[in-house]
Order: C-alpha cells, then sequence, then structure tokens
C-alpha cells in the first residue's frame, strides 16, 4: 500500500497512466495483504496461501536487488520474507489454523 502512495507521489504527466495503474496496482495488493494479515489473527486458514505467495514474490524481488549498491535491500526483503514463511509455516502456527485444532475434542 506504501508503494502505492510512492508511486503516486511520483507521478510524472509523461507517463501518467503507466503512474496511475501502478500505483492502483501496489494500493490493491497492500491492502489485500492487509485483510489476509487480519484475517490470519483471526485465524482464518484460508489467508495463508496469499501470504506465503507474497514472501515467494518477496523472495524473487530479493534475488533481482543484489549485488551492486542495493545487497542491504536484498538482505532485508530475504530476511523478512523467511521470518514470515517460517512463521505462518510452524507447527504451532499450523495448529492455530487447522479447521479443528488438537485438544478439540468436540465430534
Amino acid at each position: 500500500m506504501l508503494l502505492g502512495l510512492a508511486e503516486v507521489a511520483t507521478l510524472a504527466s509523461t507517463r501518467l497512466a503507466m503512474g496511475l495503474t501502478t500505483a492502483a496496482f501496489f494500493a490493491v495488493y497492500g491492502v489485500g495483504l492487509l485483510l489476509c494479515a487480519w484475517q490470519l489473527a483471526r485465524r482464518e486458514s484460508w489467508a495463508r496461501s496469499p501470504v506465503v505467495l507474497a514472501q515467494l514474490i518477496q523472495l524473487g524481488l530479493a534475488w533481482s536487488f543484489r549485488g551492486d549498491g542495493t545487497t542491504w535491500v536484498a538482505i532485508l526483503l530475504a530476511v523478512a520474507g523467511v521470518v514470515v514463511i517460517a512463521g505462518v509455516l510452524h507447527p504451532a502456527s499450523l495448529e492455530a489454523l487447522a479447521d479443528r485444532p488438537a485438544g478439540d475434542e468436540r465430534v
């Protein structure tokens, strides 16, 4: 969502259509991830897949930033992506997001 706002802030009349569509894409993408994070906090298991996909995309993006003067960006993106994937796929998270957590003896 912040990338969408940053894109709007740097709009130029020579590339107005591209800037607006890019800003709209990043805004929708950010709002979608916020919705997924909110649903994960509410223990909705469907939100796990979009979050993992977004982090895999982020790892690919991190790979593209390696080298030159942007290696630090690559490291930050990669660490954040790996931490989120590890957290979402941790056994305790999987148990919390299960349709019927262990210990729930209701039939």
